[in-house]
């Protein structure tokens, strides 16, 4: 297992590698000092976070690998096919995984998620299009969803139906 630190616009991103994937970004506040590695995989996740951030990647290609039950992989998996810049709500996300009666099991999971903006957490919203649950916090999901939308030129993200 390996980790570096790395330094975003929204604070400092730990990455983590278990045995060739990886397995948590998480974002930290407080003033930690930025760490390089030799390691391939968390280079490569650090090269893809900084396109993101300058807005020339939209999707991530990494080995990826968090622990979780079948349901919550399930989730992330959903997770992962919401486009860039799109938001959801988390009953249209129960309803594209064929279980609108889980909606609470579906949020509970999405904040379980491990893998900071890789697995795009952030792009889910509330029914009313408030920007609700998010671990990192709702200021950070405000500033994604407005980078995306920036990057996409609309000046708003788009909700996806």
């Amino acid at each position: 297992m390996a980790e570096v630190y790395y330094r975003t616009p929204l604070g400092i991103a730990l990455v983590t590698e278990d045995n060739g994937y990886i397995c948590k970004v998480s974002i930290l506040d407080g003033d930690i000092e930025e760490t390089t590695t030799n390691c391939k995989v968390l280079n490569d996740t650090i090269k893809q976070l900084k396109e993101y951030f300058a807005g020339k990647r939209k999707d991530f290609d990494l080995p990826l690998k968090q622990k979780g039950s079948d349901f919550q992989q399930i989730v992330w998996q959903e997770l992962l096919k919401i486009p860039y810049g799109t938001t959801i709500t988390y009953n249209r996300q129960s309803q594209k995984m064929n279980n609108p009666l889980a909606i609470r099991a579906i949020a509970a999971a999405n904040g379980k998620n491990d893998l900071w903006v890789i697995v795009p957490c952030h792009r889910v919203i509330g029914s009313n299009g408030s920007l609700t649950g998010y671990a990192g916090g709702l200021w950070r999901k405000q500033w994604l969803l407005q980078h995306e939308a920036r990057i996409m030129g609309t000046g708003q993200t788009k909700l996806a139906f």
